[in-house]
């Protein structure tokens, strides 16, 4: 058929050129490549190493009412005797010994000087009423002063998320006790103590294969195979989203610097002269269109045959990536076929790659720029559907993670409907503009 020979004979052009063969093929593994050198020696570490935080204790705690926790929940067996001790016991225990260097200071104004002069990173203020005020059941309101350096984020994030859920649980026990004495008879309020007891035995104790600890930090398997895995694992983890995502950019940009060569053979003369032949305008459109998905459709085949081969990346199920893969061809084709209908020479093409290929390519990836931020990955998630390239991404990162293949199906035929839109916009705008 003739539409057949015109659409062999723009591909075999397109791959003529070299240019177009490295910006199809080339671009997107030498970017992942870059990634997966750049990332492969952190994961073959099993992640970034953090480094400790130094930490400034000013524990002031003049104790209140008797205060016991049974030693068992408290890290190294020891006794607590106050609030202030008990959260320096749970600081300095071995289980935070990787975490943070603890050091002590007689009292809160040089613990803040410590972090002023960068001595110490984060200062922890324990004031004199803090038990006092944790035994207050109506009105007290315990509370420790978290003061840190300005300049640093990771190592403060820790100690003050480790702060936070140590004064959650001790809150729990302040509600424990007035639930108690809202139910129980007057004559049942000497049992108070037991109360705090076993709820501290319950909430600080982990499990009983754990000993009971308050505490416990777990290193990841250490056979050199899992160690290996894990390994392999973090760091495609790490470059499978950039790979899919380098694949939709380029097939966009594909689809449309192809369907574009309709508009230099109109330059050329080369179109106006074909329309004299006995061949239709009809079939001379259809087989350059045609052209236009063949091209799209072999380089997205070779990109994941070839990041499969190359780097290990697992895309998935093969009904689901098949799909999806044809839901990039058809986007991205279509995308090409409707950007074009609106330009009325090659010159105007520039403006189009630059610009509006970009800028909807990466508002298409926010999802994966900000895939280490879980609320910036929801809210850009949310924006990227604003474009096709973002339904393309998202339906391949469904794929790869395993989804349900009805949700991949939902995902593709939202992005066959945007396609069937930008298609039919595209040809009727062509036949109009030759008719």
């Amino acid at each position: 058929m003739k539409i057949i020979d015109i659409a062999l004979k723009d591909l075999t052009r397109s791959f003529r050129s070299a240019f177009a063969v490295i910006f199809m093929f080339g671009i997107p593994l030498l970017v992942t490549g870059m990634f997966y050198f750049m990332f492969g020696s952190i994961a073959s570490n099993g992640g970034f190493n953090l480094p400790k935080t130094k930490v400034v204790i000013a524990n002031l705690d003049e104790g209140g009412p008797k205060f016991q926790v049974n030693p068992k929940n408290i890290p190294g067996g020891k006794e607590a005797e106050t609030m202030g001790d008990l959260v320096v016991s749970i600081l300095q225990s071995e289980e935070m010994a990787d975490l943070i260097e603890v050091s002590f200071a007689p009292d809160a104004e040089a613990a803040r000087a410590s972090v002023d002069s960068q001595a110490s990173q984060v200062a922890i203020i324990i004031p004199p009423d803090f038990s006092e005020q944790f035994a207050d059941l109506e009105e007290g309101e315990a509370v420790i002063e978290f003061y840190q350096d300005p300049t640093l984020t990771i190592g403060p994030a820790i100690m003050r998320s480790i702060l936070n859920r140590f004064m959650d649980g001790m809150a729990g026990v302040k509600i424990a006790v007035n639930v108690f004495l809202d139910e129980a008879d007057t004559s049942d309020y000497a049992l108070t103590s037991l109360v705090v007891q076993q709820y501290l035995d319950t909430s600080l104790a982990l499990t009983e294969d754990l000993e009971g600890e308050l505490l416990d930090v777990r290193a990841p398997s250490s056979t050199p195979q899992s160690e290996s895995a894990n390994s392999q694992n973090l760091l495609l983890g790490i470059i499978s989203p950039i790979m899919g995502g380098m694949m939709v950019f380029y097939a966009f940009f594909t689809g449309t610097s192809t369907a574009e060569s309709i508009l230099k053979e109109e330059e050329e003369h080369t179109l106006p002269r074909l329309f004299t032949t006995p061949t239709s305008q009809a079939t001379i459109l259809s087989g350059k269109l045609l052209s236009v998905f063949l091209t799209v459709s072999v380089q997205v085949v070779v990109l994941i045959v070839a990041a499969r081969l190359i780097f290990g990346i697992q895309w998935g199920d093969f009904l689901h990536v098949a799909l999806m893969a044809a839901g990039i061809i058809f986007g991205a084709s279509s995308f090409g076929i409707f950007v074009n209908s609106f330009l009325k020479n090659t010159r105007q093409g520039g403006v189009i790659f630059g610009g509006v290929l970009t800028v909807t390519g990466m508002v298409g990836m926010i999802s994966i720029f900000a895939m280490n931020s879980p609320n910036a990955a929801r809210m850009g998630d949310t924006v990227s559907l604003l474009v096709p390239q973002g339904w393309a991404i998202r339906g391949l990162m469904q794929a790869m993670n395993g989804q349900p293949f009805s949700s991949v199906l939902i995902n593709t035929l939202i992005l066959f409907v945007w396609s069937a839109a930008f298609f039919a916009i595209g040809v009727w705008r062509f036949n109009r503009r030759y008719v």
